[in-house]
């Protein structure tokens, strides 16, 4: 085997590849060749960690406080493997099953049994239409669904659909029966088909093997051992428990991978069936959270939401943003609110597990606006997206990633997969980006989402950061709008903050004073809420929808 190429320490840059590497130390990972599924190597990381099982419990209902102890979940994770291996159900690796349902305890068990018979796991949100059902279920071609009874209906009548909030299925979970062997998984079969966002085409289903989930997990894994040496080698006490908040579905990429990597680390997960803010803010208060995965949305919420006042959340200690671009601004603002919380930045897909790059201690959280450094065990380039050149630090271009994280492809689109890995098993993310000389990644915008106002390229990201920092703005959103002359012209979605009377020219006014010309926001539009996917990520195709059906209102 050839020696790695030589690279720039500080940036990771490597002159002679034009390929930026990992700065991160490298993480060990199982030989490809060894049997596991992704639900045994985190179990194998917990009772590797944890002799005996953490007391504390591993799942808790924000809602009801229902709980589950590790000991009981893998208890009965194991009985219902055991159970879909056998009659009535007789499931066998490599089939699907299709699964609608909101974030539920029953939803994590499931999860961790079906992965680990070797059954593929392909969750959709339970809010998607019927024709969207179908056009997912049509993509991963399940044997089973599992859902519950206020969305079951959703699903084609052709499919066994099991019902998680049926007395047959609660009963099926308390029942302990015999362990049966395993059957065996390798690593390069596929664990889950996940669904992108949608924001920018159809969805499509994003194939990811055992072997991306446990790269994930061991990354994680090695950050805690490492945090752990060092609040020793230090004599500090070691970290407080994590008690863990999803504010995101499990449906998506970023929840489904990090309730394995709960698991893994021992940590307590508190679950949301739905997600609303005061809600949210009486579980962080309830059940003394200290780490919660949020998108910049949620952000914008802790910064200028008088409600956060009335609660104690001085037990949080870390949030983790990622799913767009987080502004300086909003950043600064949200540590002036809360000093004492660490803010890491991140950046995933789903096509790369949920996870690419992050900034990790306090001292990288402090560099606003990056989404850290490039993840153990990946490679990036920055290419232009014109010439196809590779180029160097400070350059912007489409992000290119390799490493055991990049999915297998797209379930039934061998078009679609070929134009996204090409043969080295480069993933072209379609984002806008640069690395700088310290190797921190900033993400510019989606290359899809550029306005192209005469011969300028706008981001909307840029511009929406600044609208946010408008003390009588709430949330905003930034489209392409026609233009006969321009081609396009930045067009605004606000939505004003309570007893405020922004006019749409001060809106613009106040924009066009931080930035050139070009770039200046030419129309807007008042509204009551900027559509979101449940990860947070504006839905660009709905409000561009909603503006070329009212040319001429004030919508």
């Amino acid at each position: 085997m050839p020696p790695p190429p030589s690279f720039d320490p500080r940036s990771g840059f490597s002159p002679s590849t034009r390929t930026f590497h990992s700065l991160r130390p490298e993480t060990p990972l199982p030989p490809e060749s060894l049997p596991i599924s992704a639900t045994e190597f985190a179990l194998s990381l917990l009772r590797s960690s944890f002799s005996p099982l953490p007391p504390h419990p591993v799942l808790l209902d924000a809602f009801s406080s229902a709980s589950v102890s590790f000991l009981s979940f893998l208890s009965q994770s194991s009985s219902l493997a055991t159970a879909l291996l056998s009659s009535p159900f007789n499931l066998a690796p490599g089939s699907v099953a299709f699964i609608l349902s909101p974030s539920r305890l029953e939803i994590s068990l499931l999860y961790l049994a079906l992965i680990s018979i070797g059954v593929v796991v392909s969750p959709a949100n339970p809010a998607s239409s019927p024709s969207e059902i179908l056009h997912q279920i049509g993509l991963c071609k399940p044997s089973i669904a599992f859902s519950v009874s206020s969305v079951a209906s959703k699903i084609p009548s052709e499919i066994p659909v099991v019902l998680l909030d049926s007395p047959s299925f609660i009963s099926l979970l308390s029942s302990k029966l015999p362990n049966s062997p395993l059957p065996t998984i390798k690593q390069s079969d596929t664990a889950a088909i996940l669904y992108s966002s949608g924001t920018t085409g159809r969805v499509k289903g994003v194939v990811l093997t055992h072997r991306n989930l446990i790269a994930c997990i061991a990354d994680q894994h090695r950050r805690r051992v490492t945090r752990l040496a060092e609040a020793a080698a230090a004599g500090d006490p070691p970290p407080p428990q994590t008690v863990a908040l999803f504010t995101i579905p499990l449906f998506h990429v970023f929840g489904f991978f990090m309730l394995f990597r709960a698991i893994a680390l021992g940590e307590t997960t508190v679950l949301m069936e739905r997600f609303e803010f005061g809600a949210m803010l009486r579980a962080i208060e309830k059940h003394k959270v200290t780490f919660v995965p949020a998108a910049p949305p949620l952000i914008v919420g802790l910064v200028k939401s008088p409600d956060v006042s009335r609660f104690d959340l001085s037990s949080l200690e870390t949030l983790a943003v990622g799913g767009a671009p987080l502004g300086r601004e909003l950043a600064e603002q949200f540590v002036a609110r809360f000093p004492n919380v660490e803010l890491v930045q991140g950046y995933g897909l789903t096509e790369s597990c949920g996870s690419a790059s992050a900034t990790v201690g306090p001292e990288e959280s402090k560099i606003y606006g990056s989404a850290g450094r490039i993840c153990a065990n990946l490679e990036a380039k920055i290419v232009d997206p014109s010439t196809g050149e590779t180029l160097g630090p400070g350059q912007r271009g489409e992000l290119w990633l390799r490493g055991h994280i990049i999915m297998k492809g797209y379930v039934g689109d061998g078009e679609a997969t070929s134009s996204t890995l090409d043969r080295e098993g480069w993933l072209k993310t379609g984002d806008l980006c640069y690395i700088n000389e310290d190797g921190f990644l900033y993400i510019v915008d989606r290359l899809k989402e550029l306005i192209k106002y005469k011969a300028y390229q706008v981001p909307p990201a840029e511009l929406e950061r600044i609208l946010h920092t408008q003390p009588g703005i709430a949330d905003a959103a930034v489209i392409p709008y026609p233009d006969e002359e321009a081609g396009e012209i930045p067009m605004a979605f606000v939505v004003r903050q309570p007893g405020a009377y922004l006019t749409e020219k001060e809106i613009m006014d106040f924009v066009a004073k931080q930035v050139a010309p070009y770039k200046k926001i030419r129309r807007v539009a008042f509204v009551n809420a900027i559509p979101k996917s449940p990860a947070g990520k504006i839905l660009r195709r709905e409000l561009v929808q909603k503006a070329l059906s009212n040319p001429t209102s004030k919508l």
